[in-house]
């Protein structure tokens, strides 16, 4: 019996199958506010083989549009732990999250290493500062004018698309949900963690700066590594054969050509 034999429910996506000889490590990643599984498909063609690229898909979005969004971080690593807890064991399993992904796959691997049934071999965090630094920033209660600003601003979405009302109709609701429950955060400190933590950053990030994510030290008893790339937040979209080699690098696979 495989991973993909067993229910892990609408939370995990499967995009690449690692082939066996290798030694497959499952790679769970985690998307950003507004963001869905899909987001992540880029990376998986450029994963080399031996690593399995699976992604969280969040309630409200794609396949689950007809869900509420879930506008709490707790229920959202929750949810995926839950998930991930039908894997089987003895297969290594990564977590990487990007800027709100980032917290909730901290908090997931949090609950995993608790659980201890599968611990995560590897932390990878992108785009965010330390979860003791979080703050209620109010995201939740700008105007659609002020969301549409962000998405510019950032540019974490094509311009000609912000301009569809029918995309815009779908994309702002979700990522004012999300906002909503990064509003509602509250950071909890507890045991650290026991697996490495490695912290991605776009050089020109004004949503991550270096000496904010630095805290994340704090957060494990492992190793901690920083990693920076060239660009703002979402540097991952003109950087993913970097940023998957990257990975790759730090799951011990040799990365792809």
């Amino acid at each position: 019996m495989t991973a993909w034999d067993l229910n892990t429910g609408p939370w995990i996506t499967r995009y690449t199958p690692a082939a066996p000889e290798a030694g497959p490590v499952q790679l769970v990643c985690l998307p950003h506010a507004g963001g869905s599984a899909t987001f992540f498909k880029p990376l998986a063609a450029h994963m080399p083989p031996g690593v399995e690229v699976l992604a969280a898909q969040y309630p409200g979005r794609q396949e689950r549009r007809n869900e509420p969004c879930t506008e709490d971080i707790g229920a959202l690593a929750d949810g995926i732990a839950g998930a991930l807890g039908h894997l089987p064991e003895g297969v290594p399993l990564a977590l990487f999250g990007h800027s709100m992904g980032a917290l909730v796959g901290w908090e997931v691997a949090r609950r995993l290493e608790a659980a201890g049934r599968i611990r995560p071999v590897a932390l990878i965090v992108s785009g965010r500062g330390a979860p003791a630094l979080h703050r209620n920033a109010r995201l939740g209660r700008r105007t659609d004018d002020e969301l549409v600003a962000d998405l510019t601003a950032l540019s974490g979405t094509q311009a000609p698309l912000l301009a569809d009302p029918g995309i815009l109709a779908m994309v702002l609701p979700v990522l004012r949900g999300d906002y909503r429950a990064l509003d509602a955060y509250t950071y909890r400190p507890g045991v650290p963690l026991r697996c490495p933590v490695s912290v991605f950053l776009g050089d020109d990030d004004p949503w991550a700066r270096r000496e904010d994510a630095e805290g994340w030290r704090r957060e494990t008893t492992g190793e901690a590594s920083f990693r920076p790339f060239p660009g703002g937040h979402f540097y991952l979209v003109e950087q993913w054969p970097a940023v998957a080699a990257a990975l790759a690098g730090r799951l011990g696979r040799v990365p792809a050509s």
